[in-house]
């Protein structure tokens, strides 16, 4: 389907620097990405919200049962875990990379969960939604009746 627009001269220059900065193959594209994570946002601001995340977590790999406590977090929450990962960096300090799927409200508890681990010195999350592209979690709760989500 084809769309006009109306924009004034300043806010159709800013459109065409953040196309430009954010390396877009159009203004179309470009426009179809913002519609997109708007309508994202609407969907995660549900608790029950099909959703993503990814946990970003750093820390020293020596502090003490840092990594029993992470491996026992992350095991609280097995059945949202898809991935983990564990960088080693310099110096002592790592990084852990985990993969969420679930319900938002469930994501958010895990990763708040997670960055909460005694011993992490910095931790942080982004939230998302596969709705966006089409797709979902696949995630079940299989500690319902019915195993339904």
């Amino acid at each position: 389907m084809r769309l006009g627009v109306s924009l004034d001269p300043d806010l159709l220059a800013r459109l065409d620097s953040w196309v430009k900065d954010r390396n877009s193959p159009s203004r179309s594209e470009a426009i179809r990405a913002l519609i997109r994570k708007e309508l994202a946002e609407q969907t995660l601001g549900e608790a029950g919200s099909d959703s993503v995340a990814s946990v970003l977590l750093i820390y020293r790999h020596d502090t003490p049962n840092v990594l029993q406590r992470l491996a026992a977090a992350e095991h609280r929450w097995g059945a949202h875990v898809r991935s983990s990962s564990h960088i080693h960096l310099e110096a002592g300090s790592c990084m852990q990379l985990i993969g969420l799927v679930g319900k938002r409200e469930e994501v958010v508890n895990a990763a708040e969960d997670l960055r909460g681990v005694k011993g992490i010195a910095f931790g942080r999350y982004a939230l998302g939604t596969p709705a966006v592209a089409g797709g979902t979690t696949g995630h079940r709760h299989p500690h319902h009746r019915g195993g339904s989500a």
